[in-house]
């Protein structure tokens, strides 16, 4: 192993980082992390603070969970690797979609198309919904729509849908005939509307307008997230989610839900579609399939996709990866669900995220900084920063920095996305880690 010094050292001249500029990593040195255990991480200059940022949305269980590190441990001994194209499959690939389809039958998925992370499951389901109205003939249900401010992960369908031009721009033309409507953010909106049942309908009515706009009868898919998380944690008023499944199902149009995030319990529910009562007929899952130990994801298929591609020569799935039902991934599933399940996580989620969301209120009371707080549904909060509160101005880099790294000093480690700062920590919280959350921000924002 290489010393500090020379870690440091090369850091940001041999390695590119994903969401900055080559340049950033060297005028400003990422943390180093070097051990975790529990909810906590360690740096190369030994400094341990609380991760409020659960790795990146998918370390629910933290990072000390022996079930997931034993079970990788096995799997490696036995069946370190198998393909599951044509031809060959793993025994723990098929375990782990038995268990899958039981754990989602709540939501009508009852199969599953394993990928390498969540940019590849949104991308299998956009594939998916294309060949599905292929196989029904209707070849020109082509287009996609997704909401503003959404994130659906960085490949070339995935940045066509996203809604926040960050990830667009550099990379356009993307792919065409993807659309996008306005999310239901009661902060900042087009609509000038406060009240999130109102703003719902708004949106809704977007909505409609867009399909009447394209033609149902261009249009494969919907994609949205159950709550926003990248785009900073905006939850939908309870209202929305039905009722965009209701238009899709009236229009012909599949519903994916992108779980990247929020499946496995983050939300307080054991999904997003749970949570808001809805069936999509696609979920798109990585991230806490794993707890953040091998990378992996699930793309679950609902009743209308199972009945157009079983039974049907004619129905080849020509897409997959070469890590597809990957055995020691499929094995370390299995001991996250059986581990998510026992400890029944979504409990925890609830309390300390309602923990989380009310101290956070409670710091916009004492700091201006402060404009918006976002939350309230499981271990998904947001505290959007702004500088001046009258006419919503957006803090600038610096500032926004400033309270990431004080916050960093005096013992948790939150992320800070735009003038958004995000919190996901580990499902596994404590009422005193979450507490140590809040007293670090309110160093960061005190410092201000």
């Amino acid at each position: 192993m290489k010393d500090s010094n020379f870690l440091k050292e090369h850091n940001g001249r041999l390695m590119w980082h994903p969401m900055t500029s080559p340049q950033d990593s060297l005028d400003q040195p990422p943390t180093i992390i070097t051990e975790a255990d529990g909810v906590s991480i360690t740096d190369i200059d030994g400094h341990r603070v609380v991760d409020g940022v659960g790795g990146l949305w998918n370390v629910n269980l933290g990072y000390s969970c022996q079930p997931v590190k034993d079970a990788i441990a096995a799997q490696l001994d036995r069946l370190p690797y198998s393909s599951t194209f044509r031809g060959t499959s793993n025994d723990a690939a098929i375990e782990l979609s038995y268990e899958l389809g039981e754990f989602f039958a709540p939501d009508g998925l009852h199969r599953a198309f394993f990928t390498s992370g969540g940019s590849d499951s949104v991308e299998t389901s956009l594939r998916l919904a294309r060949q599905y109205h292929k196989l029904r003939g209707e070849a020109g249900r082509t287009k996609f729509l997704s909401l503003k401010k959404g994130y659906h992960g960085t490949h070339i369908g995935g940045a066509s849908v996203n809604g926040n031009a960050n990830f667009r721009n550099a990379y356009e033309p993307l792919l065409p005939g993807c659309f996008h409507i306005p999310a239901p953010y009661t902060y900042r909106n087009p609509f000038n509307e406060i009240d999130p049942e109102k703003l719902a309908q708004l949106c809704l009515q977007a909505l409609e307008d867009e399909i009447a706009f394209q033609g149902a009868n261009t249009i494969a898919a919907m994609i949205m997230e159950p709550i926003l998380g990248a785009g900073g944690v905006i939850p939908p008023h309870p209202s929305f989610a039905p009722a965009v499944q209701e238009i899709c199902n009236r229009n012909g149009i599949l519903l994916i839900t992108d779980e990247v995030i929020t499946a496995y319990g983050r939300t307080g529910a054991w999904s997003g579609a749970r949570l808001w009562g809805v069936k999509p007929d696609m979920m798109a899952t990585a991230k806490a399939i794993t707890n953040g130990y091998f990378p992996f994801g699930a793309v679950m298929l609902g009743d209308r996709m199972i009945e157009v591609f079983e039974g049907n020569p004619s129905a080849k799935i020509g897409h997959g990866y070469t890590y597809s039902g990957h055995p020691v991934g499929a094995a370390a599933a299995l001991a996250c669900l059986a581990e998510t399940k026992r400890l029944n996580v979504i409990d925890n989620a609830a309390a300390r995220g309602t923990q989380l969301y009310h101290g956070s209120i409670a710091l916009m009371d004492k700091y201006d900084i402060i404009g918006n707080v976002r939350g309230g549904y499981g271990l998904m909060t947001a505290i959007e920063m702004v500088s001046d509160r009258a006419t919503k101005q957006p803090i600038d880099a610096a500032t926004a920095s400033k309270v990431q790294d004080v916050a960093y000093q005096s013992g948790a480690m939150v992320r800070v996305s735009g003038p958004n700062l995000i919190m996901s920590p580990p499902l596994i919280l404590s009422e005193a880690d979450a507490a140590t959350i809040l007293t670090a921000l309110e160093a960061g924002f005190a410092a201000t």
